[in-house]
């Protein structure tokens, strides 16, 4: 059989905030199938990048007092230093912001450009009065044009999936002053992304994308398929168009460009052919590993620009899902907002790792870091059951032995076993089926323990009559051991190079267990991992807060009225008059119900001491509507009725927090009287 040839990647890292353990679900997703690809003997080149453009950057080093080149330096410095604590394994780590990714993104907009997908138009952009600058979309937030979301970005919904233009968005305001945008008319550069409408119909039925993000596509399609605006207005962070004066690729253009760039700059280097992985006739494989929220962009526009610039398309896009922490989503205010670097101070980096693996499937499913769960899986698994195999035996082989293994192994039947799951385990990490892979090889590992308690080597040893039984028992163990780290070494290389260490016998590669150690000697164990302690834990987290509260405070400290990225706390006052106007009052919440079709609001009946009134309240990730009834809240009750799609609001609900699951209706003591005003 041919070995194959393939090109990974995974989505590029925003060079404007620390790695966090979401982050990490991807990069150790695909780190291991690239590895496990390695291990069967193909060419797998894995390279990644800074996504370095983009006006979040731009205001940034602008705040910190710096050039964005220098910010994008600094970040791409820690970034690599992080994913390397984690084992990850890039072959290359680029970044946008450089020379192949600029000549690649002005030859591919050239080339669409010639083919007729480039379209110039005048359009009305949002523009941010006070901040002088018009607004890129992810300064923008509002209600989503098709689900009606709150806090949804100007240019995609996180709700519901949808895109639209920024001047679509109800109620918008400004990210950077709070302000609401005015409209201003602007030359914009459009990818008629209509024109691949039925190439990526047929798309979809090649198998490239998993059924439930090709079901997202088709309902995408249906829905018909605008022009994508890929131009930005000066000022701006990026590449500059070409033939223009003030306009810039639009970042979401030259970032995927930068899985190409990043494997330019590679092959430049070690003097690989290029097009032999990007000409359409090309028999190389290339593998995108992305999260699901992206697919949008994955699935539809890089299709279509790499078709209109004559590039061969994806072999696959692989979505996956978020992290939780505890059930819940990541949280700043609980510290559970894991940095990636806080970890790697207090845990080693392969046990998660694992977790991860033994969590982790072919769909778009969420997954939960359990830390409780975490602690008592990776002592139990990799410890008391992986490990402990070879702790049991390996002394015995070094102490009476030699550290000599015997000339045959006594139980051929269940050495066979651990050889003949090697096709079952290779299509599981091969399809992504990572915890299916985990489970089998943790059944293996149960067989050999098993194995080693019935056959009690440390009760033979004390008779010299059945003392050349524990060789052949102990060398058992230690096959079976070395037959478990080949089948996890693409998750837990680590272990696998201080097992290799201890084995004394070179390399493994997914064949070795074909071929047991017999007749060999092996040098003695040293302890390969440690128990994850809870204290350890516990620090992990202190410190986690203590960051996030850090980066918090400097946060700030540094909005000051000058500072592009918020308003000044001071200057848009009102006066007392203005206030003294607004009429708050304790309530009781007498009904809480769901509302149909609407993804976060309650639908709440206040009793106000003798009136009731109808609130809708966006609190439905924070709170179950039976937690609610009978409690007290505090709502502004002169507010004028708002009419929505899903009725008439007669009021506003008082909350505080960070939002998602952070959010707390306010409760005063529950022996105040309902309708009582608030002074």
């Amino acid at each position: 059989m041919s070995k194959r040839k393939i090109l990974v990647t995974s989505a590029l890292p925003y060079a404007n905030g620390p790695i966090h353990l979401g982050h990490m679900v991807e990069y150790i997703q695909t780190d291991i199938w690239a590895r496990f690809q390695r291990l069967r003997g193909n060419t797998c080149y894995y390279v990644c990048a800074d996504d370095a453009h983009g006006t979040p950057i731009m205001l940034r080093a602008q705040q910190e007092g710096i050039e964005p080149q220098k910010l994008i330096d600094k970040s791409n410095i820690e970034h690599q230093a992080d994913f390397a604590g984690f084992n990850i394994a890039f072959d290359n780590y680029h970044s946008t912001h450089s020379d192949e990714n600029r000549k690649l993104s002005e030859a591919i907009y050239l080339a669409a450009k010639n083919g007729g997908h480039i379209a110039q138009k005048v359009i009305k952009q949002s523009y941010d009065a006070k901040a002088e600058m018009f607004l890129p979309d992810r300064f923008i937030k509002g209600e989503c044009p098709k689900c009606h979301a709150a806090d949804q970005y100007g240019d995609n919904c996180e709700n519901c999936g949808a895109t639209y233009a920024t001047t679509d968005v109800i109620n918008p305001y400004s990210v950077i002053t709070g302000t609401t945008p005015i409209e201003k008319d602007s030359e914009h550069y459009f990818f008629k992304l209509n024109n691949f409408d039925a190439f990526l119909k047929e798309w979809i039925k090649s198998d490239s994308v998993q059924p439930e993000i090709a079901n997202k596509m088709k309902e995408w399609l249906q829905d018909g398929l605008n022009d994508w605006d890929i131009s930005r207005d000066t000022p701006y962070w990026g590449f500059k168009i070409p033939n223009t004066e003030d306009k810039y690729f639009y970042v979401w253009l030259d970032a995927p460009i930068g899985y190409l760039a990043s494997f330019k700059n590679y092959c430049t280097k070690n003097n690989i052919d290029f097009d032999a992985f990007w000409k359409v006739d090309s028999k190389a494989e290339v593998h995108h590993f992305i999260g699901k929220d992206i697919a949008y962009f994955h699935t539809l526009f890089w299709p279509a620009v790499l078709k209109s610039a004559n590039y061969r398309l994806p072999t696959a896009v692989h979505c996956h899902g978020f992290l939780k922490i505890n059930g819940l989503k990541m949280s700043k205010s609980r510290g559970t907002f894991i940095q990636a670097r806080v970890f790697l101070n207090h845990l080693p980096p392969e046990p998660l790792r694992y977790y991860y693996a033994a969590k982790l499937s072919n769909t778009v499913d969420d997954i939960d870091l359990n830390l409780e769960d975490f602690q008592l899986r990776i002592n139990s698994d990799l410890i008391g059951k992986v490990i402990n195999i070879a702790s049991r035996t390996a002394s015995f082989i070094s102490k009476k032995f030699d550290g000599q293994l015997a000339k045959e192994l006594p139980d051929t039947t269940l050495y066979q076993q651990f050889i003949d799951i090697s096709d079952s385990l290779a299509d599981a990490y091969e399809t992504r089926r990572y915890s299916k892979a985990m489970r089998e090889i943790m059944a293996l590992a149960n067989l050999a323990n098993q194995y080693i308690h019935e056959n009690q080597p440390w009760v033979l040893i004390k008779d010299d009559a059945t003392k050349e039984q524990v060789q052949g028992i102990c060398t058992q163990g230690v096959n079976m051991f070395r037959a478990l780290i080949t089948y996890l070494k693409p998750v837990l290389p680590e272990l696998a190079e201080k097992s290799e260490q201890f084995l004394n016998a070179g390399a493994l590669n997914w064949n070795s267990p074909a071929t047991p150690l017999l007749n060999t000697r092996i040098n003695k164990f040293k302890p390969l991992m440690t128990r994850i302690e809870k204290d350890k834990m516990d620090a992990m987290l202190e410190e986690n807060k203590q960051v996030l509260e850090a980066m918090q405070d400097s946060q700030v400290s540094t909005t000051s009225a000058k500072s592009p990225l918020k308003s000044d706390p001071i200057s848009d006052t009102i006066e007392y008059d203005d206030f003294a106007k607004i009429d708050l009052r304790v309530v009781k919440i007498m009904k809480a119900a769901h509302v149909k079709g609407a993804d976060k609001l309650l639908q709440l009946t206040l009793d106000l001491g003798g009136e009731t009134r109808n609130v809708f309240a966006g609190i439905k990730s924070a709170y179950d509507p039976s937690e609610l009834e009978g409690k007290m809240t505090v709502m502004v009750a002169n507010l004028a009725p708002r009419k929505m799609r899903f009725g008439i609001s007669e009021g506003m609900v008082l909350a505080a927090g960070a939002g998602g699951e952070d959010l707390f209706v306010l409760n005063p003591d529950e022996g105040a009287l309902a309708g009582m005003r608030v002074k």
